[in-house]
């Protein structure tokens, strides 16, 4: 895995992310909507799970820019692909519709959840415990 492309499709809602290693660490843009920009970025890395040391989790930090919402993705998605992969990760977010109701903004959040698992398979680590660190 060098860099590649992911789509995840719902009826109208498309979201897309560019996944590139740098090294051992992995780099992730998720854009979509009307307005695709950069709202917020979070850093993942892993780490033991403080519940289990036998488990991986992974500690992270968030930007979010003022105004934006989507700190709630990167947090996820970086701590859950730092902890599943066992590497560091950066993931930038940007995902834009204008007023959508609770309904549209659960498919949304199911297609990043997508992009998590599509990710994982593409990787290779799908199903099994990241390397250690």
């Amino acid at each position: 895995m060098k860099r590649f492309l992911i789509q995840a499709l719902k009826g109208k809602f498309k979201i897309e992310a560019l996944v590139q290693a740098i090294g051992e660490d992995l780099l992730v843009a998720v854009w979509g909507g009307t307005r695709p920009h950069i709202g917020a970025v979070g850093i993942a890395t892993p780490r033991p799970s403080l519940k289990d040391p036998k488990e991986w989790s992974a500690t992270s930090s968030n930007f979010t820019f003022t105004g934006h919402k989507e700190d709630i993705l990167v947090r996820k998605m970086s701590e859950k692909l730092a902890g599943r992969l066992g590497r560091n990760v950066v993931v930038t977010a940007g995902i834009h519709w204008d007023g959508l109701p609770l309904k549209e903004i659960k498919v949304i959040e199911s297609l990043t959840d997508e992009i998590i698992v599509k990710i994982l398979i593409r990787s290779g680590k799908e199903g099994t415990s990241p390397r250690s660190h």
